[in-house]
């Protein structure tokens, strides 16, 4: 989910890291449904009544200003595993490691070749035991040349994390950003949210 912080001055904006002060409300939906609710109208009137008629402005890019916010979010986590020494790169090196079974979490870019993700995807099932099951690494939402830029390393096509503590850590912006892009399911709602304690309340259906 996404939360969306509300300024003083009740502009809505994305708010990736959930660290924003003041009334947010977080969302479950996927960036066409949340166009589509944008441009119906949806969206202002459940935030309205999920924040009982605050005035609220919401621009018409939300939708691209959500991705950007997200994919910073995931390459900062990203690139925070790599700095601690926790990310593999390198094809060879991938594949060694995910032999090994020493490979927690494994990622292609969204242009890598399908022959490459072949080959380091069977090194992975060999890896973890898991021949004939399917498991594959995650095809991400960015290109090598975006992954290279945010890591300052040339032609980032393939990477990998051989600490499940950092897997873990990774997964959790991007499931975000995979659900917002619609490559993974996302949930319909919008949930309210307290400004004092960042609770969640009942969720506001937008869909």
């Amino acid at each position: 989910m996404l939360r969306l912080a509300i300024s003083p001055d009740g502009d809505v904006l994305p708010d990736a890291l959930a660290r924003a002060p003041g009334r947010g409300a977080w969302i479950g939906v996927s960036r066409a449904e949340l166009e589509a609710a944008i441009a119906s109208g949806k969206l202002r009137g459940a935030l309205a009544r999920a924040f009982k008629g605050a005035k609220l402005t919401v621009p018409e890019n939300l939708g691209a200003l959500a991705q950007d916010a997200l994919t910073r979010a995931f390459l900062q986590r990203l690139g925070l595993e790599m700095r601690a020494g926790k990310l593999i790169l390198g094809s060879d090196r991938i594949a060694q490691q995910a032999r090994s079974g020493a490979v927690a979490w494994l990622g292609h870019a969204a242009d890598a070749s399908d022959d490459g993700c072949r080959k380091l995807d069977q090194a992975y099932r060999v890896g973890m035991d898991a021949e004939g099951s399917g498991l594959v690494g995650e095809r991400l939402p960015l290109d090598r040349a975006a992954l290279s830029v945010a890591l300052g390393r040339e032609n980032v096509v393939h990477l990998a994390l051989a600490d499940h503590g950092s897997a873990e850590r990774v997964a959790i912006p991007l499931r975000r950003l995979m659900r917002f892009t619609g490559a993974y399911p996302a949930a319909e709602n919008i949930s309210p949210e307290g400004a004092t304690n960042g609770a969640a309340h009942d969720a506001v259906t937008v869909g």
